[in-house]
């Protein structure tokens, strides 16, 4: 583990220069209040897509987005609940991503996932050939957890680790995680003393690191999901960075952002 210090190429030109990259964003940085960050999301995106890289969006958010459509003032408790804000929520979550994208003259594919989707042979098959055939045709997947069917028996239990799976199931090269934190510090952010850790290689066991978990009240992951996603995308040959939403186009601008966790050598 190194604290400030990645080197070689910039991150930002590792992304610009990927075969296939997964970006995950978390429900905070694109729903209420921060909703209004969707078209810079999409501008970067954008620019991976017109580098040549296949894009795959995995986004949270639908339950968020529905809620106050519900006249709710909370993210509801039951299951039942949930499932009807996420039905109204994700609907209105991708067409504002359609509406960002179009200025792009890019199309969106909505791809929704169970947990049983990937771990039954023949689903996962299935879901494999549609975001292929997606990509195959300049489509961007944008994936979700299927949250109006999935029972808290079956979930994902979290978007990181859908996004961490997907890009093991299309053989991705580079994974983004996105959050409302800029990386993954030694301490909680706000913890007097923390730092910010750069570069994280292959197998590194981040002891003495103290890793917390989500404050946002409507998300479902925090740092510790993070990393967990990070090192299984690793393990299958995937370079991982965490990183702010707001930042990412000024990482592919060349700034120094983030925590970059390298990817196992693969043969």
């Amino acid at each position: 583990m190194t604290a400030g210090d990645a080197a070689g190429e910039s991150i930002g030109a590792e992304l610009l220069a990927a075969r296939r990259i997964v970006v995950k964003v978390g429900s905070s940085s694109v729903s209420g209040e921060n909703a209004g960050n969707i078209p810079t999301l999409v501008s970067a995106l954008a620019r991976l897509h017109v580098a040549g890289a296949e894009v795959i969006l995995v986004s949270s958010g639908a339950i968020a987005t529905g809620v106050p459509f519900l006249r709710l003032d909370e993210r509801p408790s039951d299951l039942a609940t949930q499932q009807a804000a996420a039905a109204v929520g994700q609907n209105i979550l991708v067409n504002r991503y359609q509406r960002a994208l179009t200025t792009h003259e890019i199309i969106a594919g909505q791809v929704l996932l169970t947990a049983n989707d990937i771990e039954n042979p023949t689903h996962r098959g299935n879901a494999r050939r549609a975001i292929q055939r997606l990509l195959e045709l300049g489509i961007l997947p944008i994936i979700n957890e299927n949250d109006t069917v999935a029972t808290h028996e079956i979930r994902f239990g979290d978007n990181d680790r859908l996004a961490a799976l997907v890009a093991r199931l299309i053989g991705a090269d580079r994974l983004v995680l996105l959050s409302d934190v800029d990386a993954l510090y030694t301490a909680p952010p706000n913890v007097v003393g923390a730092e910010r850790i750069a570069h994280v290689p292959h197998g590194d066991p981040l002891d003495g690191i103290e890793i917390g978990e989500s404050q946002s009240g409507w998300g479902t992951g925090g740092a510790s999901t993070k990393v967990q996603a990070a090192r299984l995308a690793a393990d299958a040959g995937a370079a991982v960075l965490l990183t702010e939403t707001k930042l990412l186009n000024a990482v592919l601008d060349g700034a120094d952002h983030g925590t970059r966790f390298d990817a196992a050598v693969t043969d």
